[in-house]
């Protein structure tokens, strides 16, 4: 009997994952090393989407301590990235929020303390490792930053040109129509189509403040359109591009989830997702509900 590939990963989002890496990797804090390593792994914590890194207690160039203060609450934040998907924690939920067994430690080095930044899981398979708070540390595989979180292997964006004739509106407005648009197929979530800023009518929109960290694709910016009722937010732009994603650098795209797309004449079904209402909190890529972008 076929297995659907995507049903296994779900299956084991409720279970402690990891999995090697073969790349160095080091964490910094005020420029100076913490960790330097080629022996890391990614690790997945029950109901995370997102992975980061565990390295070996015996690569560390810092101490490990019992933490000096009462741990605090650490707000959790639920997320289906798609209607078939388990309930998963969207990576809004901070680092302290473990689904794990394992022991809280602080990060002591010579100039900082970084509380509660590594936990040591109690799993035999992950001995001698600890995991490390991605936000409390700058980060590099080889000699490339990282951000927002590790990026999975298991996770992919391939973007592909496309001169089918791309139109979207917004409670019947015309927004933007394109015959040159780069399509992004990225695991799990819907096309994307980024188009030409030149066939978007960004006049009638209004730039926001908001930005959003996307570790696969760069930084984004927005664009809103106020007179949609889900028009907040509708649209986004990475001015800040990783070379594998360089085909979309400066384009536009919309969410598919709020506004109609027609391909060819064919409109196009929303898919519902996370980003299927403008989100109320912040996050990267988009900075809501999955915290990297789209």
């Amino acid at each position: 009997m076929a297995i659907k590939l995507s049903e296994v990963l779900f299956g084991t989002f409720g279970k402690l994952r990891y999995q090697p890496t073969a790349k160095r990797v080091r964490a910094l804090t005020g420029g100076n090393a913490v960790v330097d390593t080629f022996h890391a792994l990614l690790v997945w914590e029950p109901q995370r989407i997102t992975p980061v890194f565990a390295v070996p207690v015996a690569d560390l160039r810092a101490e490990l301590a019992a933490p000096e203060h009462q741990a605090g609450d650490v707000p959790e934040f639920g997320v289906k990235i798609m209607l078939d998907a388990p309930p998963s924690l969207d990576p809004r939920t901070g680092f302290g929020r473990h689904t794990a067994p394992g022991e809280e430690l602080d990060v002591v080095t010579s100039a900082a303390r970084l509380p509660r930044a590594a936990f040591r899981p109690a799993d035999p398979d992950l001995a001698g490792y600890v995991v490390l708070d991605f936000k409390a540390f700058d980060w590099l595989e080889d000699d490339e930053e990282i951000i927002g979180h590790p990026r999975d292997p298991f996770h992919r964006v391939d973007i592909r040109a496309s001169s089918l004739t791309v139109e979207v509106k917004a409670d019947g407005v015309t927004l933007a129509a394109t015959n040159g648009a780069q399509l992004l197929y990225e695991t799990m979530l819907p096309v994307r189509y980024y188009l030409p800023p030149a066939d978007v009518r960004l006049d009638l929109m209004e730039a926001s403040t908001k930005r959003t960290v996307c570790p696969y694709k760069g930084t984004a910016s927005y664009w809103s359109y106020p007179p949609a009722e889900n028009g907040q937010n509708l649209a986004w732009a990475y001015n800040r591009t990783f070379r594998d994603a360089g085909q979309i650098h400066g384009l536009v795209s919309f969410y598919n989830e709020r506004v109609d797309i027609t391909v060819d004449g064919v409109l196009q079904e929303r898919p519902v997702t996370p980003w299927s209402t403008p989100p109320t909190g912040a996050g990267g890529g988009g900075s809501h509900a999955p915290s990297r972008a789209h």
